[in-house]
């Protein structure tokens, strides 16, 4: 849509073609319904951090539409937005809704054609050239062409990963497309018992082969077959990738203020102070309510000893379990649960100002079909409207070869 409307703006005559019968499906369900539009990091450098190793292909398409000046469009049209934790951009009605709306006014308003509910078969290349793309139907001939079609998360919204397949085709290496953003599946059984569990402020430490690989710290969620909630989410790639190379071992430290030194002295304290009490009725003051169960469990205690006679040993598996509980890592879910895909069309195969094929001269790749993902919290959106704005403008100026 984004790209769309900018073409138009640019001065071409653009027609949208989509296999879904409405537009926005996918941008209806991002943030949960509310549609977190960007991130509210103005500096690029450190923006561009967050995405990775190929942030830095976004320095050009950034300098002609960041975070501030998607935050300047949806305004000027008459979107109002705010700022909430983390940076997170979100319209102050809270409706995703609202941003479509915005996005198919800008598309009308530039007399932008639709073809909805028509599915894509090919595309025909001649010279080095896209001709047409190939409808059911009939061919559609045009000037130029923009893939912006996504990659293969949430494919109930549409996005199949067939712009793979075609780019492909047409030339271009496609880096293998693997969920992102994604759920986490934990072998142990005593997860199921604390579904519905939300954490906050508590860090999540990555092992393999006993050696720490990442950390983060956060709110994570606890389902009933795993782990979610944002820390998870945004540490779901590099726990991709270490699966690859054996075992994961995933250790939640639910007191990351303390270290393990400070946290056994405030223990000793609190054992001394309430001498008489059962264990189980004191765990309250450490943990949640839903999580005292489980952690009973865990350490193996009587529930009813009372905390003086709680010996040396026992204190020091209470301190593991609360720095250090561990989880087997199964699997990741699959992308009908992934946010995004991570992978996508080589960059070095793409003008990173344009957007345009280095391969076809008159192919433009935009969002998530390209290989570019970032954390949660309106990253990857913001990656959409930049790539998209990009690709519009050099696409649609009918002045450009």
């Amino acid at each position: 849509m984004m790209a769309a409307g900018k073409a138009a703006e640019s001065g071409a005559s653009v027609v949208i073609i989509d296999r879904n019968r409405t537009l926005g499906r996918k941008l209806l369900i991002t943030g949960k319904g509310r549609c977190n539009i960007t991130q509210a990091e103005f500096d690029s450098r450190e923006f561009i951090k967050k995405i990775g190793k190929n942030g830095k292909f976004l320095f050009s398409s950034f300098s002609q539409f960041g975070p501030e000046e998607v935050i300047k469009f949806f305004e000027e049209k008459g979107l109002k937005t705010k700022i909430e934790r983390g940076g997170r951009v979100f319209p102050i009605s809270d409706k995703a809704e609202d941003v479509l709306n915005i996005l198919k006014e800008y598309l009308k308003k530039n007399n932008v054609q639709m073809l909805l509910g028509r599915e894509v078969f090919g595309f025909k290349i001649s010279k080095g050239k896209v001709e047409s793309v190939k409808l059911k139907e009939e061919d559609i001939f045009a000037d130029k062409f923009i893939l912006a079609v996504g990659g293969k998360a949430y494919p109930i919204t549409g996005s199949a990963g067939d712009g793979y397949i075609w780019a492909k085709e047409m030339g271009h290496i496609i880096v293998n497309p693997e969920p992102s953003l994604v759920p986490v599946k934990i072998k142990e059984n005593w997860i199921k018992d604390l579904q519905g569990l939300s954490l906050k402020n508590i860090q999540i430490n990555i092992f393999q082969n006993g050696k720490k690989q990442d950390c983060r710290f956060g709110e994570m969620l606890f389902t009933h077959f795993g782990i979610s909630g944002p820390i998870i989410l945004d540490a779901s790639k590099k726990i991709g990738e270490l699966l690859k190379n054996g075992e994961v071992i995933i250790e939640i430290d639910l007191k990351p203020a303390l270290d393990l030194l400070q946290l056994d002295k405030r223990l000793q304290r609190d054992f001394e102070d309430n001498r008489k009490k059962d264990f189980k009725n004191y765990l309250p003051e450490l943990l949640p309510q839903k999580m005292i169960e489980t952690f009973l469990k865990l350490s193996g205690i009587d529930p009813h000893q009372k905390l003086h006679f709680i010996t040396k040993e026992e204190r020091k598996k209470i301190l593991h379990l609360l720095k250090e509980m561990k989880m087997t890592v199964g699997s990741l879910l699959g992308f009908d649960q992934a946010i995004v895909t991570s992978g996508g069309v080589n960059l070095k195969e793409v003008d990173s100002k344009t957007m345009q094929s280095r391969k076809i001269k008159n192919l433009y790749f935009a969002g998530e079909i390209l290989d570019l993902d970032g954390p949660t919290g309106g990253y990857n959106l913001q990656i959409c409207w930049s790539t998209g704005y990009a690709a519009g403008m050099h696409a649609g100026n009918t002045k450009s070869s």
